[in-house]
């Protein structure tokens, strides 16, 4: 059986593997799955359709599954949908999609969540991210893989972040960041590349150097996004071995809403 607190009030119809911990005063909705090996601290408050994978570590205070802040949800039937190994800390807000997007707020795996973070419906956040205290993303928003969003980072609907960007403390994004971009400000602004954290991640000299051209061409010359796109995409005729990141970037830039645009 699940261990589950005796304070702890768990909707028989919720459907909770038997390897989970449920602490004192917690509430679980009916919709709920939670799977092996997850635990759930005191006084958590999961609802709605949300299902949770394997081995996440939910700290207290969270809410998790509740309607959107969106005043054209009418009850459709939504989810919120969480991976496996995430880190959940305290007083995080997590709600469920809308019937305007793909239904679907959803978090990857091996994510660092921490207090106060906030997503709001219909966000989409990959893999191996970092979330620094009180974040904050608006409807519809995006993250790739390997981001972090520095604290108090606050993100505008429909924004999205590329794989492993970067923002500073307090930074405003009223547009899309690029992969690999590092930005800090308000509004934001790229100021580099995050070189450090492809070195951590075992990217080669090439693909780095590679990046730095990337961010030369869209910040230092003084190009339409168009044209910084197409020589992006001819880069890899000189260097096959970075192929990968200039596919990750052109596939990215590609996508950019031309009413919104890149942080530049």
């Amino acid at each position: 059986m699940a261990q589950i607190h005796p304070t702890a009030l768990v909707d028989p119809a919720a459907q909770i593997h038997e390897s989970v911990s449920i602490g004192a005063y917690s509430i679980i909705g009916p919709h709920v799955r939670i799977g092996a090996g997850t635990t759930v601290a005191s006084h958590c408050v999961i609802e709605g359709r949300t299902t949770i994978g394997e081995d996440n570590r939910i700290f207290q205070f969270n809410s998790l599954g509740a309607q959107p802040q969106d005043k054209k949800y009418a009850g459709e039937p939504c989810e919120l949908v969480i991976g496996d190994r995430n880190t959940i800390r305290e007083f995080c807000t997590f709600n469920i999609g809308t019937a305007q997007d793909q239904s679907v707020t959803r978090v990857g795996h091996d994510n660092w969540l921490m207090a106060y973070v906030h997503l709001a419906h219909d966000c989409r956040v990959g893999d191996h991210t970092i979330f620094a205290n009180s974040t904050q993303l608006a409807g519809h928003v995006q993250v790739g893989d390997w981001a972090i969003l520095g604290g108090f980072t606050v993100v505008h609907q429909f924004c999205r972040l590329g794989a492993h960007s970067f923002t500073a403390m307090n930074s405003l994004l009223f547009a899309d960041l690029p992969p690999f971009a590092m930005c800090q400000g308000q509004p934001a602004q790229v100021r580099s590349m995050n070189y450090e954290g492809m070195k951590r991640r075992g990217f080669s000299a090439a693909q780095i150097q590679a990046v730095k051209l990337m961010h030369k061409a869209l910040y230092r010359q003084d190009l339409s996004l168009q044209a910084a796109l197409e020589q992006i995409q001819a880069m890899p005729e000189t260097d096959a071995s970075i192929a990968d990141v200039v596919d990750l970037m052109s596939s990215f830039l590609a996508q950019v809403s031309p009413n919104r645009g890149i942080i530049r």
